[in-house]
């Protein structure tokens, strides 16, 4: 097999999405997988797009009070216990260390699920005086869930990297104001980062996270109509608090309990923008992300080569001036169609022809890599052109998304609607629902659907309506999904 045929994507995205992105992250150099099962090696060009979202997230969150620290990864027994909604919630998924090289250990270690029960008492011991509050820190770390399934790249791994943010609070008013805040950054670094509109919500109460008073979320629909839940932020109410005594001395020198927070977006958001983006040509990657933004492919017939070279040369150097990000392909061993189907598979945002023609005339060619369209630029100026072109390469990965979402929100008032569109249609049905978990066991139970999230504003002005299940008063709507 050639280079060429090797380096194209074989599967199709709309009729084999599965198959379509893993062939994707391994061709395209995102990942591989590890020889255990349910684990990836993360490669260069993957771990870069990480860190970019990394980035994005670390300085909202340092300019709003947090301040980064590092935990062990493993946790006690007896700390995880100490909270036992999080027992029993993570459970079935936590991995345990039972020795230390040969020795049997007195006490068995979990690899953390995650790091409520290891931060909480450090918290306790932090805090003494409402002086001290609030208290906001934030882990960059790896996290264990030994789960069952089968892997899928960044969407479900046992091994998977995230942050996790933990808060300490004097009231049920600052610690709700702290919930929103990181759903409103979550939700700002999906859309100015990841070019993929959200909806935002709260989960229902049966699947909040173990211990929480109430867990808002941030989903995103993919193109084979399934929801992602890409991150979430939970109000922990004083459950924490009371279980591992963080308490505060308030201004009358009473002792009170501390209102907590936790909240996370992990690298299933990195899986998130490369689905939703992503074409049969290969990743197509949001300017804010790509770990090369432009990249300038001189194109020689014979005698120019030196003069389309040099031309190309002083127009990659004016882009990296502007603080662009660019590559200069100017490899001879390669033809213009393999570099250009090899940035394509990339994902490269932007791509600049430089031929004889534009020397000659003092101009570049422009071509978007979401949709091929091309346009010619005077030289002069030029930087601040591209600019405008990766804001309109962003805009249009955006809009794109967005029409997805719009489609694919549709309404059901009874159980053979909420059935029959998921099944036709995937993506979201809305549908009137009274509470009750059993409701949505219906729909789970028969097409594998759940309820993904339910509208915020609803918790002050519920709906007036029947529950499109059972038939009894309704004051939610429940958005149902099948989910990855």
């Amino acid at each position: 097999m050639s280079g060429e045929q090797e380096l194209g994507i074989t599967e199709s995205k709309e009729h084999n999405t599965g198959e379509w992105y893993a062939e994707l992250i391994q061709k395209a150099n995102v990942a591989d997988y590890a020889p255990m099962g349910g684990f990836i090696v993360t490669r260069p060009r993957g771990y870069a797009l990480w860190e970019g979202i990394q980035d994005a997230l670390d300085s909202r969150f340092k300019a709003t009070g947090v301040q980064n620290a590092y935990f062990p990864m493993f946790v006690p027994e007896s700390y995880l216990e100490r909270e036992k909604d999080i027992v029993e919630g993570f459970d079935p998924e936590v991995a345990w260390v039972t020795h230390g090289g040969y020795e049997e250990l007195e006490e068995r270690l979990a690899v953390r699920p995650t790091s409520e029960s290891i931060i909480a008492p450090y918290m306790a011991q932090w805090t003494r005086s409402h002086r001290d509050l609030p208290l906001r820190l934030n882990q960059w770390c790896s996290v264990c869930r030994w789960e069952a399934t089968e892997t899928k790249p960044f969407f479900r791994t046992k091994e998977f990297l995230w942050q996790e943010g933990h808060t300490a609070h004097e009231d049920r008013e600052d610690a709700w104001a702290e919930t929103m805040l990181r759903l409103e950054q979550y939700e700002e670094v999906y859309e100015d980062v990841l070019a993929l509109p959200p909806l935002v919500g709260r989960k229902p109460p049966h699947d909040k996270f173990p211990g929480a008073d109430t867990t808002t979320t941030v989903e995103t629909l993919m193109p084979d109509g399934k929801s992602v839940q890409g991150a979430t932020s939970h109000y922990l109410g004083t459950s924490f608090g009371e279980a591992f005594d963080i308490t505060y001395t308030d201004e009358d020198e009473e002792e009170q309990v501390a209102h907590t927070t936790s909240w996370g977006l992990s690298w299933r958001a990195l899986g998130a923008m490369l689905m939703a983006h992503g074409d049969d040509q290969g990743l197509v990657l949001p300017p804010t992300l790509a770990p090369e933004q432009v990249v300038v492919v001189p194109i020689w017939g014979g005698d120019d080569r030196e003069e389309v070279v040099e031309y190309a040369e002083g127009v990659a150097e004016d882009l990296e001036d502007a603080g662009l990000r660019v590559e200069l392909d100017d490899r001879d061993e390669r033809n213009p169609g393999f570099k250009f189907n090899e940035w394509e598979l990339k994902g490269v945002p932007l791509r600049v022809e430089i031929g004889s023609n534009e020397v000659e005339d003092d101009t570049i060619t422009v071509v978007h890599r979401p949709d091929g369209e091309g346009f010619e630029l005077d030289r002069e100026g030029a930087a601040a052109a591209v600019e405008d072109h990766l804001d309109e390469v962003h805009e249009k990965l955006y809009d794109a998304a967005e029409e997805n979402l719009e489609e694919n929100v549709r309404e059901a008032d009874n159980v053979a609607d909420i059935l029959g569109t998921i099944g036709r249609y995937g993506g979201y049905v809305k549908a009137a629902w009274c509470g009750d978990q059993a409701c949505e066991e219906v729909i789970k139970e028969e097409i594998a659907a759940e309820i993904v999230m339910v509208p915020l504003d609803e918790d002050h002005d519920p709906i007036d309506d029947e529950c499109a299940v059972c038939e009894d008063p309704a004051g939610s709507t429940a958005y149902y999904a099948k989910t990855y």
